[in-house]
């Protein structure tokens, strides 16, 4: 079986710093596209970023800038760096890729909460 295990989240103040790791185990052939969704209190889940297996990006508008994706191949590990952080980065944060085991299928890892404060 295949699964995303996060860390990385917790408390931070306006304008702080968060790393997050997210770890792909498992019987894993290949993994494509691996990315960061954010979920708010009373809001649908968002994309935040995503990177593909040849390291092109994509962020929501919102974060440009302020967060940057990354991969290490050889550890099936993305991480999210969050810089500049505010009150409304406030989300459960979830990762999310895109995984040939015995057949490609997409993963959800269970959430890692991200707090602001002002």
């Amino acid at each position: 079986q295949v699964q995303l295990v996060e860390s990385g989240g917790g408390l931070v103040q306006f304008g702080g710093s968060l790393r997050l790791s997210c770890a792909a185990s498992g019987f894993i052939s290949s993994i494509g596209t691996m990315g960061w969704y954010r979920q708010a209190p009373g809001k649908q889940r968002e994309l935040a970023a995503t990177i593909s297996s040849g390291g092109s990006t994509n962020y929501v508008d919102s974060v440009k800038g302020r967060f940057t994706i990354s991969r290490d191949n050889a550890k099936n590990t993305v991480y999210l760096q969050m810089n500049s952080l505010k009150p409304e980065d406030t989300a459960v944060y979830y990762c999310h890729a895109y995984i040939l085991s015995r057949v490609w299928s997409y993963y959800w890892g269970q959430g890692t909460q991200v707090t602001v404060s002002s």
